[in-house]
């Protein structure tokens, strides 16, 4: 079964989602590489790692891994490296991705994914141990102090949220489309590029739990506060049922009922 089928379908699309329909990405995945960019109004190129997004995960990728925390949602999964190192772990984890060459690519590695935009309702709201922003997912809809508060809402009071930054010291949005050496491109949406000073000035109300650097590349962990306000309804839970029969270590599912 499709795992989108398993969890059911994608509800109304969010701007996030011009990424599902991005052929340039889709086409890089199913290949393996790139060249892809996002590409700038203002006709500046990013540069995409396909190839290590493509690629088994890495000591650098391993090293931030090993400081998750009970279940894992990796937020904007792409092809599905991290998905597939925690679920051999024997971790409970969902990758969620807008893309459907991510998310198969992540099934096909081994590990469970969903057809979805992090702003439409998820599995286990409120329940996540550690949620993860990596390859730059902290710009998804270029509103960082949104996707924060929706990242909040899906970790479990005290969660973990890690985030991986800019080396340089940034904080812009642009809408951008993505981009290949061929000249095709996908429909635009925005996006924000963040240094880690940014991130933390947009954290009002997280807890800074450490930040570091390896591998030319930039991380910051940051907590949710321990309690949640009486204001606030509880959250649904959802069973990762796929997930209970092999998950030997002693972390809690998402749900347990």
């Amino acid at each position: 079964m499709h795992a989108a089928q398993r969890y059911g379908p994608p509800v109304t699309a969010s701007p996030s989602v011009a990424w599902a329909g991005a052929d340039p990405y889709a086409a890089a995945l199913r290949a393996g590489h790139g060249p892809l960019f996002l590409r700038r109004t203002d006709g500046r190129l990013l540069p995409l790692e396909v190839e290590r997004w493509c690629a088994r995960a890495d000591p650098v990728d391993r090293a931030v891994l090993d400081r998750c925390e009970g279940a894992v949602l990796d937020v904007g999964c792409g092809p599905g490296r991290l998905v597939a190192e925690l679920a051999a772990r024997g971790r409970t984890v969902l990758g969620v991705d807008v893309s459907t060459a991510a998310v198969d690519h992540t099934v096909h590695l081994g590990g469970q994914a969903l057809r979805r935009s992090v702003f439409q309702p998820l599995p286990g709201e409120g329940r996540w141990g550690t949620v993860l922003l990596m390859d730059g997912n902290v710009g998804i809809g270029g509103d960082p102090a949104l996707l924060l508060e929706r990242v909040g809402q899906l970790l479990a009071p005290g969660g973990l949220l890690i985030a991986e930054t800019m080396l340089a010291d940034v904080d812009e949005r642009a809408r951008v489309h993505l981009t290949d050496a061929r000249g095709a491109v996908g429909e635009p949406f925005l996006w924000a590029r963040l240094g880690t000073p940014a991130l933390l000035r947009y954290a009002r109300g997280w807890a800074p739990a450490g930040q570091w650097a390896a591998g030319g590349r930039r991380f910051v962990c940051l907590r949710t506060r321990t309690t949640r306000s009486s204001a606030e309804p509880p959250k649904s839970m959802a069973v990762i049922s796929s997930q209970r029969a092999r998950k030997p270590s002693g972390d809690r599912p998402v749900a347990d009922r």
